[in-house]
Parts: structure tokens; C-alpha cells; sequence
């Protein structure tokens, strides 16, 4: 029986609220349904949002008040899937934690909505979460099954930078890959977020569970990324799917841009460290001596900065990056993230992508399932080519064995 199936992604990016993202995400999936696309990645914190350029006013030693209103603000647009914060496993899949004697059911009703959305359209959906659980957030990949609902959930193990801030670090038990058999074709996926992909054990974990699609939501927009999931196309000889969102300065929250006032607290207390420094200087407040940056980008997309002559900027107006990478006071239409999402085949060949600089596009490809076991021939790292006599990994919580 031939083993196609037509598997896509959707570059895209959060929008202002939850409700917007989730029907966005409804008419991308109908939109890829019509295209005959039977599995649909979406990317990193698609729903709840990924904090780009946001410090949370942070620094080694002090948070300020402005930061905390930001997380408050970050916090209530995530999303609340009824999950605990250690991970209730299969008791949360299979609907057996106590519900809410009001609504009926755990969580903010998000995981219905893509249950009955996948059952809708056909579609297969993977899409990356930003999942509160007790008081924490956890960056998390959802799936959901059209026939059987939500049939796993995993958390990122190890938040990237200052994502670790922010960001609570999963369990590596939630590595399990899932199996859905789709137009008589069985799927085997595993889930890498980002920067897990660069983290050679748990890249090897998932090759160990026999996976034939490999999904990979980033937040990783560099020219680098496209040929480390070639990397990982090649070594386990699966198809890979990456996806980035594409989102330009002007479409960032405004809890981020600052466009909101400043929290009462630091109005009336004046907590920022900022604020401190510049009472401490005798500088009249709402202005600070800072140096400037001067931008510009390399061809191979990395920023440089060069140090400017100090002088005093209205802390009110905050600098935005131009196209050309000159810091000013700009309107907003420089991306923060220019995508790069792209479709890899079992022999590490581009085979779709990658796509820059569009904040809304579906990509996707008509792929055969077999092109796995071919490429088995000469290499299978998690078998006849990975020595098993001589090295050995164990993960804690998780089953290396391919699924049944």
C-alpha cells in the first residue's frame, strides 16, 4: 500500500489575544485541509505567544515592577489546557483529573476547541503552547488526533537564555513520541522545541523510538537552523518538519513595546533600577544618559553593534530598529522574526522552504512515508549502525522502545 501523505506547517504569528490566534489557526487548518494536508505543524508558542525582545525587567539581582506587570500580562494569555504542574500524564489525557463543577471540564476550554476543530477539518494538528499550571508557564507541543482528541503533550525540557525566566523546564517523560495511523499510513512523531534540537541525547532519545516524523516549532530565525534540521533529517532518517512564526516590530504585544504606562507602583515609588540609577546621578527623571547602538547585519543575518557617543534619551520614547538596522525611532515594519520554516526529507534534502519574511504562509508537501525505511540501508542510529554493546542512554520516565 502506498505510504503518501501530504504533511504541511503554517509560518505564522501570534495576534493580540488568545480567541484571535485560535481563529486564525481554524481558518490556516481549513485553508491546508482544502490542500489535502493530513498533518499540520504550527510553531513555538503559537498559542499564548513567544516574548521576543521582552526582558521582563531582569537584570542579576532585581526585577522591577514593570517587569512583573509583564509577566502578569504574559501569564494571562497563555493558554490553560487543565493539566497539572507536574504533569498528570495519562490521568490528563484520558479526562480523569477532577473538572470544574461550573464549566464542566478542566482548562480554559482551548483543548476542546482543537479537538473539535481536527475532528472538523481532518487535520492532524501539532501546535506549540505557552501552558499555565499552578504559577507556572511551561513551553509546551500539543497533539491532536481527529479521531481520538489530544493524544499527547510535552514540555520543553531545557528553556533557551532568558526564556529560562519565564519558563518553567518540563519532564523529559513527555519525550514519548505519539502514533496515529492516517489514510492507512502509521506516523510515528516525536517533538524537538527549538533549541532541544541542538542537544544531542535527546535527539538520540527520540531516533530510539522509531520516529518517522520529526517536528520541530523554533523560535530560531537564523541561516544556521535550516541545516541542523537537515542534520537531523539525515541522522534519523525521518521527514522533518520546522516551524517559525514570522512577526514584524509593529505586531509584538504592547505589554512588550512599552506603549502601555508604567505600572502605579513605579509611578508613585519610582522602583526601577532605571529610575534608581538616575535619582542617584542627579539626572532629572524620565531621562538617562545611555549609549547608543548602531545596528547593522551581516549577510548571513547576525546583527553587529557598534557603541556610540553616550547622550541622554527620553526613557518615554523607546528606540525601535529600522530596516537598515539603525536604531531610531521607527514605524515598526523591521522584523523581530523572519520565519525560515522548512520541510526536510529522510536523505537531509530541502524539499519546501525555507520561507523568509512572510508572516503568513502554508507550507507543505506531498511526501512518502517509505523514503524512512529506505534510507535505513546504511544508516539507523538507533539501530544496526548504534552499537549497542558499547554505548547506552536512559532517560528518566521514558520508554526508548518504538511504540507498539
Amino acid at each position: 500500500m502506498p505510504q503518501h501523505l501530504t504533511v504541511g506547517l503554517s509560518q505564522s504569528h501570534t495576534l493580540s489575544s488568545l480567541q484571535e490566534t485560535l481563529a486564525a489557526l481554524k481558518e490556516t487548518t481549513k485553508h491546508a485541509a482544502q490542500k489535502g494536508v493530513s498533518i499540520l505543524l504550527f510553531p513555538e508558542a503559537y498559542l499564548g505567544g513567544y516574548p521576543r525582545t521582552c526582558s521582563f525587567g531582569a537584570a542579576v539581582g532585581a526585577r522591577t515592577d514593570t517587569g512583573r506587570d509583564q509577566f502578569l500580562a504574559y501569564t494571562k494569555s497563555a493558554v490553560d489546557l487543565g493539566d497539572t504542574p507536574n504533569g498528570a500524564g495519562d490521568d490528563w489525557l484520558e479526562h480523569k483529573l477532577p473538572v470544574n463543577k461550573e464549566t464542566g471540564r478542566r482548562g480554559d476550554g482551548t483543548r476542546e476547541f482543537l479537538e473539535d476543530l481536527a475532528r472538523e477539518t481532518g487535520v492532524f494538528i501539532i501546535t506549540g503552547v505557552v501552558e499555565k499550571a499552578g504559577g507556572s508557564l511551561y513551553c509546551a507541543a500539543l497533539y491532536v488526533d481527529p479521531r481520538r482528541g489530544v493524544i499527547g503533550k510535552r514540555r520543553k525540557v531545557m528553556p533557551t537564555g532568558s526564556e529560562r525566566l519565564v519558563w518553567a523546564q518540563g519532564s523529559p517523560s513527555t519525550l514519548k513520541a505519539v502514533t496515529a495511523t492516517i489514510k492507512g499510513v502509521r506516523v510515528v512523531m516525536g517533538t524537538a522545541i527549538c533549541w532541544e534540537n541542538y542537544m544531542p541525547l535527546l535527539r538520540y532519545s527520540i531516533y530510539s523510538q522509531g520516529v518517522n516524523l520529526w517536528l520541530a516549532p523554533t523560535a530560531d530565525a537564523r541561516d544556521t537552523w535550516e541545516p541542523l534540521m537537515r542534520t537531523v533529517a539525515c541522522e534519523g532518517r525521518c521527514f522533518v518538519l520546522s516551524a517559525n512564526q514570522c512577526i514584524k516590530r509593529k505586531n509584538l504585544p504592547t505589554w512588550i513595546t512599552g506603549s502601555q504606562p508604567q505600572s502605579k507602583a513605579e509611578r508613585q515609588n519610582g522602583s526601577d533600577v532605571r529610575l534608581h540609577e538616575t535619582l542617584a546621578n542627579g539626572i532629572p527623571e524620565g531621562s538617562l544618559p545611555r549609549r547608543r547602538l548602531s545596528m547593522t547585519k551581516t549577510e548571513e543575518n547576525h546583527e553587529i553593534a557598534y557603541k556610540c557617543d553616550n547622550e541622554t534619551i527620553d526613557e518615554t520614547k523607546p528606540l525601535e530598529a529600522t530596516k537598515n538596522g539603525t536604531s531610531s525611532a521607527g514605524d515598526g515594519e523591521d522584523f523581530v522574526s523572519v520565519g525560515g520554516s522548512c520541510i526536510v526529507d529522510p536523505m537531509g534534502k530541502t524539499i519546501a522552504g525555507p520561507v523568509w519574511e512572510k508572516e503568513h504562509e502554508l507550507l507543505y508537501a506531498e511526501v512518502d512515508f517509505d523514503d524512512c525505511d529506505r534510507g535505513h540501508l546504511d544508516f539507523d542510529a538507533a539501530g544496526h549502525y548504534s552499537r549497542p554493546d558499547a554505548f547506552k542512554l536512559t532517560v528518566e520516565g521514558l520508554d526508548l522502545n518504538p511504540p507498539p
